[in-house]
């Protein structure tokens, strides 16, 4: 796990000398990325340069130094991630006569692009990655990207330079680097509480998409080829489910996850998992543990408002599987003084308030292991969301509502204080009762306007419903997300695959990567194996949702581990209380913000209806910290890359 950047200069302007030293502080930007290691390679008659920052994790001998060289001399590569089914790539090409040097994943990578070429190794790769490879042979710039954007590459022109790297930050050292901010992408980003890719924040530069390779030759050759597609994964599996048994369906689930986590449980270093105690994180060390001589070191966070703590359910996991387990209670001080810092961390403005339980959970971490295997991933396939479930029903309840009733009810409830519907609700058993109800309501006065089951996706996913009011001369994109034509009629399904290929990359692993790198931490996803995403498109709906519950097949594989009465309780999201924090211990800082001053100040925002429903939630009339929590993100990561 590591950091990598770099650029070609294509007015060959700098001495090989310069080239080493814009790159040197280029990769000094993200040290913490790979606070190990550090190294750099140019080739001046090219104008290209690579950059490099090292954490540690397999094959801590200099033997894993990068940039590293192929053996043929054709390739120079910078890479971010970790190949785990490198030992059996490593056992195959030794079969074909190859010597190593070392025992890095890098240098097996490497010798398997001197034999089969990049397309043909990087699908046989199990992992993640990001990385860039130069052709010496061809005079090419290679940029690759994992299947499911577990890694992140950015690449883009600014001027006559070509940027390309893990992380937007590691630009800003290049005396090119002169970057436009892209007020369609900020758009985007007001909807959703991220930049969607390919978009960044910045004018001309992308994120790259996952399972795709880029070729860039110049300025004007540069192509993209996908290598693995998650729709059409999707497609195949709904054109020809499995006809299969539970029993075979779970027992053919269990070997593959088994075999998942087991390949990422290979380091050189100290290793353990984060354990919520929801399904996910808790299959994840239950299988970590059948497989280990020794207890698993398992990490939680804490919180006191019982809404929002899911540390003793954790606990109870911990003892069940006598895991090694470490937790720790946050106040909301300590939680707030993450906040700060957060603009530093994440290039683009990014406002899943998540990103705070994720950093603290990967700072206690770090303080026992330098790896940490992580649940992500087992809502979008297993379709453990909420929204899938519960958002259907509602869906098709609303329907059967005449449609001259929908916007007078709708008005009603956005009339209705967000502060009743709160009192209304500790009416429910607490174990029942929804979390952030009011929320909840503003969401359904959405939904009752929409007339299609993508604009009802559109509604649930979107903080803001008309981001374009907020920027001046600020245009949403046109994604393409809005426009696919997947197969099958289960929408459901579709749901599902709307949020892999975004949500997915774009939010959960953008925040678990950004946050666990901040401390250099590496995490690990095994639910996001590419062959269990594979095998869970294949598998008929009613083994992802059967009588009412999400995530079934899942469960019933966590359950010939931990008892089912130890699991049975309501869905928890992994946050924390932002809409109390903002009228309370935060509100001096948001005041700050948002004041109309410093809203006028970004010279991109217009102030009226973020003044409006800030004023609203500060005196309880409605619960906007969904809609808040990006602005509050943007204007702190404006003023602090300004």
């Amino acid at each position: 796990m590591c950091g990598f950047t770099g650029f070609i200069d294509f007015k060959r302007e700098y001495k090989a000398s310069q080239l080493d030293k814009i790159t040197q502080k280029m990769a000094a930007e993200i040290d913490y990325r790979g606070p190990d290691d550090w190294g750099v390679w140019s080739d001046e008659s090219c104008g290209v340069s690579l950059g490099h920052r090292r954490l540690s994790i397999q094959d801590l001998s200099p033997l894993g130094h990068q940039p590293m060289q192929s053996v043929s001399g054709r390739y120079w590569m910078v890479y971010n991630g970790e190949v785990y089914n490198a030992p059996d790539i490593r056992q195959e090409l030794e079969g074909k006569g190859c010597q190593f040097k070392g025992s890095s994943d890098t240098e097996v990578m490497l010798t398997a692009f001197d034999v089969w070429g990049v397309k043909k190794s990087v699908q046989k790769f199990i992992g993640m990655w990001g990385f860039a490879l130069w052709d010496r042979q061809d005079k090419a710039l290679i940029l690759c990207r994992d299947r499911l954007g577990i890694k992140p590459v950015y690449w883009g022109m600014n001027k006559h330079t070509l940027f390309f790297g893990s992380s937007l930050k590691s630009f800003r050292s290049h005396p090119q680097w002169a970057p436009g901010l892209d007020k369609d992408a900020l758009s985007s980003y007001f909807r959703f509480s991220y930049v969607p890719a390919p978009y960044s924040i910045y004018q001309g530069v992308k994120k790259q998409k996952p399972g795709t390779i880029i070729t860039i030759k110049s300025q004007d050759n540069i192509q993209e080829e996908e290598y693995w597609s998650m729709q059409d994964v999707y497609n195949k599996g709904q054109t020809a489910p499995l006809e299969i048994s539970d029993k075979d369906a779970i027992d053919q689930l269990e070997v593959i996850l088994k075999d998942a986590v087991d390949k990422r449980m290979l380091a050189d270093v100290p290793l353990g998992a984060f354990l919520s105690g929801g399904y996910d994180s808790s299959l994840v060390v239950a299988l970590m543990q059948s497989q280990s001589q020794k207890p698993v070191k398992t990490f939680s966070i804490g919180f006191n408002e019982a809404d929002y703590n899911e540390a003793q359910h954790a606990k109870k996991v911990a003892a069940h599987l006598k895991t090694d387990h470490y937790e720790l209670y946050v106040s909301p001080a300590q939680a707030q003084s993450v906040i700060p810092d957060l603009p530093k961390y994440y290039d683009e403005p990014f406002a899943d308030s998540s990103q705070i339980p994720t950093y603290l959970v990967s700072k206690l971490a770090r303080q026992h292991v330098t790896v940490s295997l992580s649940g992500d991933g087992g809502d979008e396939f297993f379709a453990g969301y909420n929204r899938y479930s519960l958002g259907m029903d509602v869906w098709r309840k609303l329907r059967k509502i005449p449609g001259f009733m929908h916007n007078p009810l709708s008005l009603a409830l956005d009339k209705m204080p967000s502060n009743v519907w709160e009192s209304l609700a500790q009416l429910i058993p607490a174990s029942k009762r929804p979390k952030n109800i009011s929320s909840k309501i503003q969401k359904l006065s959405e939904v009752l306007k929409m007339d299609s089951g993508i604009d009802f996706y559109k509604s649930l996913v979107s903080q803001w419903i008309h981001p374009d009011i907020l920027v001046q001369g600020g245009q949403e994109k046109d994604l393409d997300l809005w426009n696919l034509k997947p197969q099958g009629s289960n929408f459901t399904s579709h749901m599902q695959l709307l949020d892999s290929l975004t949500y997915l990359p774009d939010d959960i692993l953008t925040k678990v990567d950004r946050a666990s790198m901040a401390v250099s931490l590496e995490a690990r996803v095994p639910l996001l194996d590419h062959r269990v995403a594979e095998y869970a498109w294949q598998l008929p709906h009613n083994m992802k949702v059967r009588d009412g519950k999400s995530k079934w097949i899942l469960r019933e594989l966590l359950y010939r581990y931990i008892p089912k009465e130890m699991m049975e309780r309501p869905k928890m999201g992994f946050g924390v209380p932002i809409d109390s924090w903002l009228r309370g211990d935060l509100r001096d800082w948001a005041e700050d913000l948002l004041s109309e001053k410093s809203l006028n100040k970004t010279g991109i925002l217009n102030p009226d209806p973020i003044r409006e429903k800030w004023i609203q939630h500060t005196k309880h009339h409605k619960n906007w910290h969904y809609s808040l929590w990006p602005v509050l993100m943007f204007v702190a990561w404006h003023r602090y890359y300004k």
